[in-house]
């Protein structure tokens, strides 16, 4: 059941969010919660997270403004480390509560219209990286931030969802070792059947990841976004009450 589940999930989500350039981690977190304790849920998601941007960058590696990924992303590499580090502090039940809030939090502020229109001038793109990156290092959220300052950059689709993956890199490459790091004794209790339900969600991730860049239009986002904002909700609600991510 954990392979079926995981592996929908790493699927559908990644070629339903492949054009919005977030959702991925949002849909994956639970599925993972489900099975995993949160800490190690965390791991796991930006564990796939990273390998299918790094596999959508080669998809999308000529499209990249270099100069954008610098001034976001560069500033995003010490906040996200930070905010991981921060998240080595808690215990399994606090992270849950923490990922919990920020959750419904999202999810609340995605069905609002003005939130949806919300936008900042290319000035605030450093700012914008180091509170993506905190985000993204805290709680594992970190898409629906950078969009709202990379939307203003006047960037066709190709080179936002381009530029977008390749500043997504960089803040997992920043966050993941700090978990690995941080978090007592996690290396020690990651099992040999985690490893490979990890590895297959990550190869049904990377296949989704071909289908979206083929098939999936633009005007799934608008839809997807009631999906994602729904299901944050549900699944923050779920790691708030300890029913997931024990």
């Amino acid at each position: 059941m954990d392979y079926l589940i995981i592996g929908l999930v790493a699927f559908s989500a990644s070629a339903l969010t492949f054009f919005s350039g977030f959702g991925l981690g949002t849909l994956l977190l639970p599925a993972f919660a489900l099975f995993f304790p949160t800490p190690t849920a965390l791991l796991a998601t930006g564990t796939v997270h990273l390998l299918n941007n790094l596999f959508k960058g080669t998809l999308v590696r000529k499209m990249v403004d270099w100069s954008t990924v610098l001034r976001f992303g560069l500033p995003a590499v010490p906040s996200a480390i930070l905010g991981a580090y921060l998240l080595t502090y808690m215990s399994a039940r606090s992270a849950s509560v923490v990922i919990g809030v920020v959750l419904i939090a999202f999810s609340l502020l995605e069905l609002q219209s003005w939130f949806q229109r919300l936008t900042f001038p290319k000035k605030y793109i450093p700012l914008g990286g180091i509170l993506t990156g905190f985000m993204g290092g805290l709680s594992g959220q970190q898409g629906a931030l950078r969009s709202m300052f990379l939307l203003k950059s006047d960037f066709d689709s190709q080179k936002y969802i381009a530029t977008g993956v390749l500043i997504a890199v960089l803040i997992d490459i920043s966050r993941l070792p700090t978990y690995i790091i941080g978090l007592t004794g996690l290396s020690q209790q990651i099992t040999t059947h985690e490893i490979a339900i990890v590895s297959f969600g990550t190869v049904c991730a990377l296949a989704g990841a071909l289908l979206g860049a083929k098939y999936m239009k633009k005007t799934t986002i608008n839809s997807l976004r009631y999906v994602v904002a729904g299901l944050m909700f549900i699944i923050g609600f779920l790691l708030i009450a300890g029913y997931i991510g024990k």
